[in-house]
């Protein structure tokens, strides 16, 4: 492999693969190495990621059941792989082609339509829109074309006559049509495993417990398709390998979804897939995120069992970067804990990169003094991190790590911005907070968090009122330090006193620190050099605003 270092991001290329691995009935695919490692559902273990065409990802992704409002549990997975699209195409250069189903016909949304009096297709409508407008909120890129089912139908149709045709499904008297898991034999539990999908005596209609339904026919007061098989609509699983099929073939890179969905669903479209095109491996690469808990429950958020927080009703509190952050602070596959506490961590953390970008702003317009920057340390860590973050993605995507290495850079350059009382004649070094700064930028950006969009929001008008406010409390201040003209004859051993009756502007300033601090705002007292000569604007002040939520 060699590397190439383009526009400060690590970037990692590597030659064409000709090798084939067999592991736990997984084919390594031929392609072009990325450089990069996943972890691969159907292994249950980190992989090469390579790819069938070099800088291209084919990704599938199922999209929401829209019969209702979309919870946090829903955008912790779509933001995460949002995440991951990201560094993929802005990191390791992957043009992303993501492709998601909109699923607008299932019993929830005709259940849910009956209650509401409304058609199937208008509450579908509704909560598709409303689900793509809360995406837009999170910054959630859209994927190159949204699918949905009901537009589908007769590729939908067209595909279980395939399966079928290969003999792997069988119709039913009563117009519904089955796929057989005994027709694949032992290559059905690709993720799961045979040993966990245990058999039971068929029910019914079925051949087996485990045969699933590719269509169903139709009931009273049910929107339906016609079909070779009588009136109907689809399955729930025939729609998302039709759709995939459809637009990538008979091979996929990448498929992803919450955990929720590996069993039945995705272990179900692998079935009809490889049934279908008849081939030995369709998805290369299945990755699958964790769930989202509210802080000591078990259980998942989840609609069924009523503990879920709305998207729109979070961001009444939260805003985009701070779920975000969230986020990132975790691996994707891992469970997450949601409550205050975690989400006021993440909180923390964008107050803390706030505070460093401005203070080392503040320090490169001559505003806050200093002693002698390390700043050969400072370049030299900062390459080190570039090239941390990178590996830190490489290796499965690991947020947290890359994010720990981007905070370990801003530790050590708020070492080196601790204020002094009285310049002492160091030289300055703000070109390498400059590159800072910038790295940290372009970084969050790619990660999906504006760091000048957060700092706008959150400060603005805001901010500017509370410099005017220090600049303000600067210049009592001064008023009050300042000392009594010595009269003429006293011995110059008799050092000047201050004003007696400015003593209390001087406690009022002190108080008036100590009140903003709760707050969220902390004034630093730094002597700048226009002090030391008679400047009508003077200020003493690094501001830097922290938990700008807090403040009315």
């Amino acid at each position: 492999k060699y590397y190439l270092v383009l526009r400060g991001r690590l970037q990692i290329s590597r030659p064409r693969t000709s090798l084939t691995r067999v592991r736990n009935n997984w084919i390594q695919p031929l392609g072009h190495d990325t450089g990069l490692k996943t972890y691969n559902s159907l292994t249950k273990q980190k992989e090469p990621l390579i790819l069938a065409q070099e800088g291209i990802a084919t990704w599938y992704s199922c999209g929401p059941t829209v019969y209702d409002h979309a919870h946090l549990g829903h955008a912790c997975s779509y933001v995460r792989f949002d995440i991951i699209q990201r560094v993929l195409s802005r990191v390791f250069g992957v043009s992303v082609i993501h492709v998601m189903v909109i699923t607008d016909i299932d019993d929830k949304i005709i259940r849910r339509a009956i209650e509401e009096s409304i058609s199937p297709t208008v509450l579908a409508r509704m909560y598709e829109e409303e689900f793509k407008n809360d995406m837009l909120a999170l910054k959630v890129l859209p994927p190159a074309v949204y699918l949905r089912v009901t537009e589908n139908i007769p590729q939908i149709v067209a595909f279980i006559e395939g399966i079928m045709r290969n003999g792997h499904a069988y119709a039913t008297k009563q117009g519904d049509v089955y796929f057989d898991i005994r027709s694949i034999g032992d290559r059905y539990g690709k993720l799961m495993g045979a040993s966990d999908l245990a058999t039971e005596p068929a029910k019914k209609k079925k051949r087996d417990s485990r045969d699933f339904a590719l269509w169903k026919a139709s009931k009273p007061q049910e929107p339906s398709w016609s079909s070779p098989w009588g009136k109907g609509r689809p399955g729930w699983h025939i729609e998302c390998s039709t759709i995939a099929s459809s637009v990538f073939g008979s091979q996929l890179d990448i498929h992803s979804g919450g955990i929720d969905l590996a069993f039945p669903h995705h272990e179900n479209e692998i079935a009809q897939c490889e049934a279908y095109h008849q081939c030995g491996q369709w998805g290369n690469y299945f990755l699958h995120s964790g769930h989202l808990h509210l802080k000591g429950s078990a259980e998942k958020m989840s609609k069924s069992l009523k503990n879920f927080i709305t998207i729109k009703d979070f961001l009444g509190s939260y805003s985009a970067n701070e779920f975000r952050m969230f986020c990132l602070l975790t691996k994707y596959r891992s469970a997450i804990d949601y409550s205050d506490t975690s989400m006021n961590e993440a909180r923390s953390f964008l107050a803390t990169i706030a505070a460093f970008n401005h203070d080392a702003k503040a320090y490169m317009r001559g505003q806050l003094q200093c002693q002698a920057v390390q700043e050969e340390a400072l370049w030299e860590l900062l390459a080190q991190t570039k090239s941390s973050f990178v590996q830190a993605l490489a290796d499965d995507f690991d947020t947290p790590r890359a994010v720990n290495a981007i905070m370990t850079l801003i530790y050590q350059g708020n070492r080196n911005l601790q204020p002094i009382t009285k310049p002492d004649g160091s030289p300055r070094s703000p070109a390498v907070f400059g590159a800072i700064l910038a790295y940290i930028r372009d970084v969050f950006e790619v990660l999906g968090i504006d760091l000048e969009a957060h700092s706008v929001n959150c400060s603005g008008t805001l901010e500017n009122v509370v410099e005017q406010l220090a600049r303000f409390r600067t210049e009592v201040r001064a008023f009050a330090l300042s000392v009594e003209d010595v009269p003429p004859g006293v011995p110059s051993h008799v050092r000047p006193r201050p004003h007696p009756d400015r003593v209390p502007l001087l406690k009022a300033c002190d108080k008036l620190r100590k009140d903003l601090a709760p707050l969220g705002v902390h004034i630093k007292v730094s002597i700048c050099a226009c002090l030391l000569e008679p400047r009508p604007k003077s200020i003493l002040q690094t501001l830097q605003i922290n938990k700008c939520k807090d403040m009315k």
